[in-house]
């Protein structure tokens, strides 16, 4: 926990915290296996989506969801294929699992297991209950969208490939959520000057930024919102408060929480950061005690004034921390308790005045060094000079090409491949992937047939926004 004498004073009349949570995956329908295949999604639903609806009607939280991800709840057959994984390939592995651990009479992680088990079957029973499906649900609180495909939108080569992205994005959450105020999340936040003029045009009425490079973290210019003279309202993320929880040594890793990476034969998760096995009472009662530090911390920080933009990507909390949707149901209690104000960004915006934008800001994120370089630098350069160069080529043809074309090229400029590639997470999948979508964007426009690829099942079936 955050030491006392590090935490900010609390003086004069307070500010408020903004939640700001915002909701990814990349679009793995009819893709890849084990882990980057649907599986992945349909974990993401149980451990994060899911879990986490009891929370967002109980606060004022920013959600933003991405329309790539929607487009894949949506899809028809999602549903169907997530509760089949829920309904027989948990239960068969689970039991996999048990018949091991008894035989070995390793009782504890035996307990943890048909646990682990009977949550997945809960799980099942309430994606099959929801009236009008996960994103219906899940959309009831969303207030931002995103763009199409989380591309880096500096890193494309014209305004009519950023106009594809953030129009595209913007139709879908009209078509899907109804009416949208403005709040347009940048994917990974990057973001540059040069963009201001297109989302403007768009609608986009704020967005959030990453400025740490700029001002060192904890200034107080993180808490204000700032002008810009050609574009949206720019919320600086308070990087400060996003470290408590998303740096090296931010509460997740905690001995008493569940190891994300220590895994069984079939892939179950029974063991602490510690190494020893998993306690889901002694990780809840940290998780409680987390929150109170967190809320603490908070409160000091805004304490003459401001918003602390505490934004994290929403499988964060339960995906990747399994203990994460705990901590911030504490959150929401303990700011009532401590009396630390809850806003959205929305809401703030309206009480809020701006401050004038820097003069002088160079394209920025929250990846690496805070720049680009985690989607454009030397590992990856392969990979954003071939959307950029599919990219420039459509443009070529002076006409809109078609839209099997244009979708390819949407997932070819997808943030995900790049991310996964520079982290080597996924071996040759990101790249394979991106091969894949940029042979079937070229064979679309020259009309050799079928692409040879697999028809991207309802992704982005808003376009719009090219040479219009």
């Amino acid at each position: 926990m955050t030491p006392a004498a590090a935490r900010p004073r609390r003086a004069g009349r307070a500010g408020q915290l903004a939640l700001v949570l915002h909701t990814h995956m990349p679009y793995v329908a009819g893709f890849g296996t084990w882990p980057f295949g649907e599986e992945w999604l349909w974990e993401a639903i149980v451990t994060s989506y899911l879990p986490l609806l009891g929370v967002l009607g109980r606060a004022p939280i920013t959600l933003s969801i991405t329309p790539v991800l929607a487009d894949q709840l949506e899809d028809a057959g999602a549903l169907a294929r997530c509760l089949s994984f829920l309904r027989e390939v948990r239960p068969e592995s689970h039991r996999r699992d048990i018949a091991r651990y008894r035989a070995e009479g390793q009782d504890v992680l035996v307990a943890e297991l048909e646990r682990s088990a009977t949550e997945y079957a809960a799980a099942a029973e309430r994606l099959a209950a929801l009236g009008g499906g996960l994103l219906r649900a899940l959309g009831r609180h969303a207030g931002w969208t995103s763009a199409a495909t989380h591309a880096i939108l500096p890193l494309l080569a014209s305004d009519d490939a950023i106009s594809l992205q953030v129009q595209t994005g913007i139709a879908s959450h009209r078509r899907r959520f109804g009416a949208w105020g403005g709040g347009f999340w940048l994917p990974e936040c990057a973001h540059a000057p040069w963009l201001h003029p297109v989302l403007e045009q768009a609608g986009v009425r704020a967005t959030c930024v990453e400025l740490t490079r700029l001002w060192r973290e904890g200034d107080e210019r993180h808490l204000r919102p700032l002008a810009t003279d050609d574009g949206p309202v720019l919320w600086p993320l308070d990087r400060a408060a996003i470290a408590l929880v998303w740096g090296r040594d931010g509460y997740p890793s905690a001995p008493a929480y569940r190891d994300y990476h220590g895994l069984t034969e079939h892939h179950h998760r029974l063991w602490r950061n510690d190494g020893g096995a998993y306690d889901p009472q002694a990780a809840r009662h940290l998780a409680a005690e987390h929150a109170r530090d967190f809320v603490g911390w908070a409160a000091a920080r805004v304490g003459r004034g401001g918003v602390c933009v505490c934004a994290l990507d929403t499988e964060l909390l339960g995906h990747w921390w399994y203990e994460g949707p705990w901590w911030l149901a504490a959150v929401v209690e303990e700011a009532a308790r401590q009396g630390l104000e809850l806003t959205t960004l929305d809401d703030a915006l309206e009480r809020h005045d701006p401050a004038p934008a820097p003069a002088h800001m160079g394209p920025s994120s929250w990846g690496e060094g805070g720049d680009l370089r985690t989607w454009s630098g030397p590992s990856v350069a392969d990979l954003a000079w071939q959307a950029r160069t599919a990219e420039v080529r459509l443009l070529a043809t002076g006409r809109r090409p078609p839209d099997r074309a244009l979708r390819e090229l949407l997932a070819l400029q997808s943030s995900d491949w790049a991310f996964l590639a520079h982290r080597g997470l996924a071996g040759a999948y990101p790249r394979e992937r991106a091969a894949g979508h940029a042979a079937a964007l070229a064979r679309a426009v020259e009309a050799e047939g079928p692409p040879g690829h697999p028809e991207p099942a309802n992704l982005a079936p808003d376009l719009t926004g090219w040479l219009e």
